[in-house]
């Protein structure tokens, strides 16, 4: 299976009130010529009602070990809804973006790259917060094509596929989780993640985040002993996707 960028959907989430970023997004797009759609992104502030029950806060606090605030429940909402979004287009594949990414020297070439391996994947990240014991699967000129065992985090950009987002969308409520956490589910969302190494764009809110809060600081950890059930679940999650990838004969990795 192979694309190429006019198969492709750019969505670009962003906050009505971020005007900045719209507009610096807008110029490192112009400048890669990659036409996108913008899709208004869910403030949770102003959807709390709503989106509260759509989510399980007590079992988020297990999972996550911190509380469920309102940025998190609208990060959540603003992916699933820009999917939606994705499956009411034309197209098969989509590039998902984040406002706060910087795209990196290389990112058309890791782009034409993935498009042209697209058999290889269900969803491919071109950067991460985390992306721990990567497995390589192939490859690609002087990339890697890596799952990983440990967290893979992070949604600032990616490209999903239009039958992964059918499939792992009835699924999706309630939230229990960060949306990029969920994914890290694939072994029970059953689709093969990956990432392509080294990573030609990187995630920057130059410190002021609009999903948590200036400087995170309204991310508020719970205390060591009260995240015991997250480091647990944690834990186990190293040998679920491990086990997942044997199964599907992603491990050892598959030279390409």
């Amino acid at each position: 299976m192979t694309l190429t960028r006019a198969d492709i959907g750019v969505l670009l989430i962003n906050l009505d009130r971020d005007t900045d970023r719209r507009a610096a997004m807008e110029a490192q797009l112009d400048g890669l010529g990659l036409p996108y759609t913008r899709f208004a992104a869910i403030y949770g502030k102003d959807h709390i009602d709503e989106l509260s029950k759509r989510a399980d806060a007590d079992a988020y606090a297990r999972n996550m070990g911190s509380p469920l605030i309102p940025g998190k429940m609208g990060c959540y909402a603003s992916h699933v809804a820009v999917w939606e979004a994705f499956l009411a287009s034309d197209h098969d594949v989509a590039l998902i973006l984040e406002d706060d990414v910087v795209f990196h020297d290389d990112f058309l070439e890791s782009l034409d790259v993935a498009l042209a391996n697209a058999e290889k994947w269900d969803t491919i990240r071109f950067n991460c917060i985390r992306a721990k014991l990567p497995v390589r699967q192939a490859k690609l000129g002087r990339y890697d094509l890596n799952a990983y065992i440990g967290p893979f985090t992070g949604n600032a950009a990616y490209l999903l596929k239009r039958d992964v987002a059918q499939r792992i969308l009835p699924n999706i409520w309630p939230q229990t989780r960060a949306f990029d956490h969920e994914l890290n589910r694939f072994f029970r969302h059953d689709f093969r993640q990956m990432g392509l190494e080294p990573f030609s764009s990187h995630p920057d809110d130059g410190g002021d985040s609009s999903i948590t809060g200036t400087g995170f600081a309204l991310v508020e950890k719970f205390k060591w002993y009260k995240r015991l059930p997250h480091y647990r679940l944690k834990a186990a999650n190293y040998f679920r996707r491990f086990f997942y990838l044997a199964r599907n004969g992603m491990w050892p990795g598959r030279r390409g």
